[in-house]
């Protein structure tokens, strides 16, 4: 990773590809207009955060302990790591 400030804030654990979305338990806080980065064996990419949903409501922050819905851009996989752009 590069020197960039960096925080993890949670692991995916589930991904549905045909609609592109990842389930996200995150373990920090996490609002829209956050910039993550995603990182595992094969994925590698950051996005700005959109949206994000729990139970199909759209929310603007999420807290750790939660889990999110997040529509990604890049396909992703289980146990990748999510951390934000600080």
């Amino acid at each position: 990773m590069s020197e960039e400030n960096v925080v993890e804030v949670g692991r995916i654990t589930h991904f549905f590809t045909k609609i592109s979305v990842a389930v996200i338990e995150l373990s920090a806080l996490l609002t829209v207009g956050d910039t993550i980065l995603v990182k595992g064996p094969n994925t590698d990419f950051e996005q700005v955060i959109q949206s994000m949903q729990i139970e199909h409501e759209n929310i603007e922050k999420a807290e750790a302990g939660q889990s999110i819905g997040l529509k990604v851009e890049q396909r992703v996989r289980e146990g990748d790591t999510v951390y934000k752009k600080l």
